[in-house]
């Protein structure tokens, strides 16, 4: 049997591919603390206008349930409600 014939390996075993990912996820650990560790007076600042910003974002994406416009689906609204109107 040649070398050409050999099989190649193609991938590291399954125990240094874990060992791999254990110390990627740990450095991602230790970054994000030391992140907020340095840097908390900077996020603490920053929430009054976080907050602020929720109201009109709050506003915005919440009122398309309430029935404003002029929305018709139908007598489904008649229904729903149990009052039954003449229209004639």
């Amino acid at each position: 049997m040649t070398d050409a014939h050999k099989p190649l390996e193609t991938a590291p075993s399954t125990n240094v591919q874990r060992l791999g990912w254990f110390v990627f996820w740990g450095f991602c650990v230790i970054a994000a603390l030391f992140l907020f560790y340095e840097h908390t007076m900077h996020v603490l600042g920053v929430l009054p206008f976080l907050l602020l910003l929720a109201c009109p974002l709050m506003h915005l994406f919440m009122h398309h349930g309430h029935g404003h416009g002029a929305h018709q689906h139908g007598d489904a609204g008649n229904s729903a409600s149990g009052k039954e109107t003449d229209h004639a």
